[in-house]
């Protein structure tokens, strides 16, 4: 079966990802370096290693280096590419601090599909390079808004800040749950 159709679970991508990053920076893994990345038991990197040597995605030997094959460096890439993006997207994008896009990026990975990720990929692309790229998360406001402000506050107008976006089109607005950052009380 190729590896493009192979169905891993979160936490054997987890693991490619990891062994990646890995091999990127020493030029190959051993099971320790995963279990001080993961923070999980030498069992559980044991047996995860196990089962992606079994599906032939890394070079895998007890006491031995570990590296990719490159079925599983392909899919360690995709794995490190919807990581990356979605991080950009939702710590440029949303305006989500460093650590938590990246967090909430390892957990996003593992579910969004080939076409959305080619979608998002598009968008930062686009929002990265547009000379318009001036809309950002303000946090005063709790909304997204326009930097054409300046000192004097005046805004575009196609922005909340300005009265431009209809938050109604965006769904049910219901009141945000306590300690939550609920974009614009959308649920």
């Amino acid at each position: 079966m190729p590896a493009e159709e192979l169905q891993l679970s979160a936490s054997l991508e987890d693991y490619l990802e990891a062994i990646y990053h890995t091999v990127a920076a020493k030029g190959a893994a051993r099971a320790k370096d995963l279990v001080l990345r993961m923070g999980v038991h030498n069992s559980s990197v044991t047996q995860a290693l196990r089962s992606l040597s079994e599906k032939k995605l890394i070079n895998y030997a007890p006491y031995d280096v570990i590296t990719l094959t490159e079925p599983g460096e392909a899919l360690a890439l995709g794995v490190v590419r919807r990581h990356v993006t979605l991080s950009k997207f939702l710590g440029d994008v949303l305006g989500l601090p460093g650590d938590e896009a990246d967090a909430e990026a390892c957990r996003l990975e593992h579910a969004v599909s080939a076409g959305v990720l080619h979608r998002l990929v598009r968008f930062v692309e686009y929002f990265e390079s547009c000379p318009q790229n001036d809309v950002r998360w303000d946090a005063a406001t709790g909304s997204f808004c326009c930097n054409t402000g300046g000192a004097s506050g005046a805004t575009c107008g196609r922005d909340a800040c300005g009265g431009g976006l209809d938050l109604a089109l965006l769904g049910p607005v219901a009141p945000a749950p306590e300690g939550d950052d609920v974009i614009g009380g959308v649920v």
